[in-house]
């Protein structure tokens, strides 16, 4: 989405300036505009690191654990920590890589979550975590915006895995788009499949910012039918990348969407 809404603004004007403004990962001036947009990576919104036994023992190692990540939940990223008092349009993100076992092994290296620096006791399951990192960063947005700020939160990018996960031998080779009956078949809860996350973590976020001040960008259900539009084998990875969007594609069209929302709050305002 950044990629695609940096390109539609080079196209009105090439003077640009790189620069990564409050702790982004990239970031961009349109000069003759005096506007910047940038991109702030995080995966989990709460800050996260890798976390292993202390030889003088704890909560957690009397329960057995001795290796994992250990996720805050009420305390953002400092990717973006400081993003809210800088920007006046915010789009936040996160989902894949709650549901990714590949990232996050519930035997190997579990997520262990912690709340004023203490472990959460007993440990709770990945999902839990979710709704309450959600719960504590709404409020954190919600305090350090700047006045007259506009805050999204927009929903999650589905994945297209077809025949198991990205290192299972999942691909995405079709050629057309999926008729609204293979989108069910793909991405309802009741069949518990590959790509199930998307609906799930929206269930969470929506939960969520329920009563907040943020606006939902759903993106989920046009995508959902866009099994076509993933790079496929012209991705560059081992595996089929069935997860990231090929440009120009269905990313000009969120933010077409976003630009919508936009006007439409301009409008009422």
């Amino acid at each position: 989405m950044f990629v695609s809404l940096f390109c539609t603004l080079k196209r009105v004007s090439s003077e640009v300036k790189k620069w990564r403004p409050a702790g982004a990962d990239r970031g961009f001036t349109f000069l003759r505009y005096n506007l910047t947009i940038a991109y702030h990576r995080t995966n989990l919104l709460a800050r996260y690191g890798r976390w292993s036994a202390n030889a003088d023992g704890g909560a957690l190692e009397s329960l057995g654990y001795r290796e994992g990540f250990r996720v805050d939940i009420d305390v953002p990223e400092g990717t973006w920590a400081e993003a809210p008092a800088f920007h006046d349009i915010l789009i936040f993100n996160t989902g894949h890589w709650w549901w990714a076992p590949s990232k996050f092994d519930p035997v190997k290296s579990p997520m262990l979550f912690f709340e004023k620096g203490e472990p959460i006791i007993p440990p709770i399951p990945p999902h839990v975590g979710l709704d309450m990192v959600l719960k504590h960063m709404v409020l954190f947005v919600e305090k350090r915006l700047q006045p007259g700020a506009i805050k999204f939160f927009r929903t999650q990018s589905p994945r297209h895995f077809e025949g198991g996960d990205w290192d299972q031998g999942g691909s995405c080779q079709r050629l057309q788009p999926l008729l609204p009956e293979q989108v069910e078949e793909i991405f309802s809860l009741k069949n518990n499949g590959t790509n199930v996350e998307a609906r799930l973590v929206n269930e969470h976020l929506y939960k969520a910012l329920k009563g907040s001040g943020f606006h939902i960008l759903d993106i989920t259900r046009m995508s959902e039918f866009r099994a076509d539009a993933h790079p496929s084998t012209s991705g560059g990875k081992k595996h089929d990348d069935c997860m990231h969007w090929c440009l120009p594609g269905i990313t000009d069209t969120w933010n077409d969407l976003l630009i919508e929302h936009l006007n439409n709050i301009k409008f009422r305002d």
